[in-house]
């Protein structure tokens, strides 16, 4: 029996552009790229040169860290460019893929016959443990200390989030096995939606969380089950297709790296569903997918935790959101903010719109204002649902008081948990970029 957890704080933002549960089929360019950046906390060293031939599951880069965590190749094909940016950074490493796919045979295994040893030897070897991330810092995570859980996120809400209950039909063993894998590590727990065909998994203890966005964060579902006090570690899997990767390893000995997309956003002509691999560019899919004439903002990822890209870029390795909204810089508003703005969505009652109920609205990437100093007003913590005080960690972060950030929860935090603050704060604060400032300052201290 599945515990229920409810939330009681959060937002719901919806916006027009849902991807429809239906499947677009794409035929790739055969340009792929593994981005260093997609891993937090991962310091690349190439282990490839330009000219070399791989196949795919075989690594491209490692974690100058810890030399055993390695990335592995989406495609077999020809590394055909190793980019660099300042100071020698490497930006990416990119892959012209064969016609014909290889792949590297790293062997089927009977995940019920290994221990948690062999399990993250196997992670290790086929490129898949740099995947996984871990609280504190919110980084990938470190092989060498074992976690006292792993939890695992299967319920995206986040606006025009990809619906995983969609992506995982037919690939139900493969998640399974993922989790029994993951379970010979550490205590495993599951967190899921109302109403989830996953509720009937075995080898994860099942948490029902009910409530608003950002009842998916793994942070939040941490927070609720097991909190990080410090000296402690949990390894986290906010992208359940990551599990997907994991099983699929072990039920066929290949590493495939195919994840389910939703192409979304109030820019796109026909929102849908599609399979990728990580590092697929993204011209294919975004080629004719909207108006050229427009000015559009496309963001790799969801429109709160996404980074801007262009049809140049590259599928991110967590990404499972393509979206194009209004770019808004060409926008040209009669009488500014004093306007109704009957379409235009308020957190606050400050439009009329809030009497229109669960409309769904064509948000642009306008900030909507200049940077200001930080208002103490609570709005933060009506939709954080955390067991945190965010408006005075946000302040001892700003102000370097790592004493009182620790005695705030800081460990038990990732910048996504304040995307929606980020949102609603009315002081204009980049509030993820902060908190990632502060978990990296964090961690180069504790080191």
């Amino acid at each position: 029996m599945a515990n229920v957890i409810k939330l009681c704080k959060g937002l719901d933002i919806h916006l027009q552009g849902q991807a429809q549960e239906k499947k677009i089929q794409l035929k790739s360019n055969g340009r792929y790229a593994l981005v260093p950046d997609d891993f937090e906390g991962v310091t690349p060293k190439v282990v490839v040169k330009e000219g070399d031939i791989v196949k795919a599951g075989e690594a491209l880069f490692v974690n100058k860290q810890f030399p055993e965590v390695k990335f592995a190749s989406p495609v077999s094909g020809k590394v055909v460019a190793v980019e660099r940016g300042e100071r020698r950074k490497v930006l990416c490493v990119k892959v012209e893929a064969d016609a014909q796919q290889s792949f590297v045979d790293y062997g089927k295994k009977d995940v019920s016959s290994l221990d948690g040893k062999a399990v993250m030897e196997a992670l290790l070897a086929a490129g898949l443990f740099g995947y996984i991330n871990q609280l504190p810092y919110a980084v990938s995570t470190n092989p060498s200390v074992m976690p006292k859980a792993i939890f695992v996120s299967a319920l995206r809400d986040k606006p025009l989030a990809c619906n995983f209950e969609y992506e995982v039909k037919g690939q139900e063993q493969d998640f399974q096995t993922g989790l029994t894998a993951l379970s010979k590590i550490a205590k495993t727990y599951l967190g899921v939606g109302e109403g989830s065909a996953l509720t009937n998994m075995k080898d994860a203890e099942v948490n029902v969380f009910v409530g608003k966005c950002p009842a998916g964060n793994v942070g939040v579902q941490v927070n609720h089950v097991d909190p990080v006090n410090k000296g402690e570690v949990v390894w986290t899997i906010g992208d359940p297709t990551v599990v997907l990767f994991i099983g699929r390893l072990f039920n066929t000995g290949k590493v495939n790296l195919t994840r389910t997309v939703a192409l979304c956003g109030s820019e796109v002509k026909a929102p849908a569903y599609v399979d990728m691999l990580v590092g697929e560019e993204l011209s294919t899919l975004l080629s004719n997918s909207y108006d050229a004439s427009k000015r559009v903002r496309i963001i790799n990822g969801n429109v709160l935790t996404g980074k801007p890209t262009t049809k140049e870029g590259f599928l991110g390795a967590h990404s499972s959101e393509i979206t194009v909204i209004p770019e808004g810089d060409d926008t040209d508003e009669m009488l500014g903010w004093i306007m109704p703005r009957l379409k235009q969505f308020s957190v606050s009652r400050s439009y009329f719109s809030w009497l229109c109920g669960k409309k769904e609205y064509a948000l642009d990437a306008r900030v909507k204002g200049g940077e200001r100093h930080i208002i103490m007003s609570g709005e933060y913590d009506k939709v954080l649902p955390m067991d945190i005080y965010g408006e005075y960690l946000i302040k001892a972060i700003i102000s370097g008081d790592i004493d009182r950030q620790e005695a705030l929860g800081i460990y038990e935090v990732a910048p996504e948990d304040f995307a929606l603050a980020e949102f609603v704060d009315s002081s204009k604060l980049e509030l993820q970029r902060i908190v990632r400032e502060g978990l990296n300052v964090l961690r180069k201290e504790n080191a």
